[in-house]
């Protein structure tokens, strides 16, 4: 006797295997992947941070272009001499610094009793040593991230920033190389006074030739984004002042 495949439960049965056995092929895919993908997050990361320093595949005035990932492990423990946690007074080495959730820690440290890990990489290019802090914010639709390298005097060497859903040809050209240069030569204090660097409207410095003003030019059509970097580059960076500043003394 044929099966009546015309009824509605024969739908709603076929439809719920289907769902099963699709979820389960899917879970069993992700699962397959996820080391792979723990392994790429590690990579980019290393990528960034590297990145910010200087070391990196770029070539002329292109495109951005990261050391290749069969290369970046390699490149990192070369490069990247220590990888420090301060954590208010204390400072303690960890060779798996790089891999704290900055976010995470963000999060945790509304609680006034828990004590803010802030992950910072030393790293040594062309025999000069430089300071690499990870920052994160808000642009105009989502987070947006980055590093910058600054040595003992303050001076930004390099940078890199990132985000999760910026507007193309607008906000998303924070991580173009264009707008990324202008930060190199940059400097975050104003004599004893953090300032931070500020993306400015109006700036009138179009090649970035004044690095005393703590500014560089802002992305046209682009000004909360810049805001964004803006605030997280004051919000972040500041943390780092007290334990840079003893290193000087």
């Amino acid at each position: 006797m044929a099966k009546n495949t015309d009824k509605n439960s024969y739908t709603i049965i076929f439809a719920v295997i289907m769902v099963i056995v699709v979820g389960s092929l899917l879970a069993g895919v992700a699962q397959g992947l996820k080391s792979k993908i723990t392994l790429n997050e590690r990579f980019e990361k290393m990528q960034n941070i590297l990145y910010a320093m200087g070391i990196n595949d770029n070539d002329g005035d292109g495109d951005v272009a990261f050391i290749a990932t069969d290369k970046v492990e390699a490149a990192f423990d070369t490069n990247i001499t220590k990888q420090l946690v301060i954590q208010g007074d204390k400072v303690t080495e960890d060779p798996e610094a790089y891999l704290i959730d900055i976010k995470k820690e963000a999060e945790k440290a509304k609680d006034p009793n828990y004590q803010r890990r802030l992950p910072l990489f030393v790293g040594d290019k062309d025999g000069e040593t430089l300071y690499v802090i990870p920052m994160r914010g808000k642009g105009l639709w989502d987070a947006i991230w980055g590093f910058v390298a600054i040595d003992k005097s303050f001076v930004v060497h390099g940078v890199f920033f990132d985000h999760a859903g910026e507007t193309p040809g607008l906000g998303a050209e924070i991580k173009q190389r264009y707008f990324m240069d202008d930060f190199a030569g940059e400097e975050v204090m104003n004599g004893d006074v953090f300032k931070g660097i500020t993306v400015a409207k109006g700036n009138n410095d179009p090649i970035n030739e004044n690095k005393t003003d703590n500014k560089v030019d802002a992305i046209a059509g682009a000004t909360i984004t810049g805001d964004g970097v803006t605030a997280m580059i004051k919000k972040d960076v500041r943390m780092y002042i007290p334990y840079l500043e003893s290193l000087n003394k």
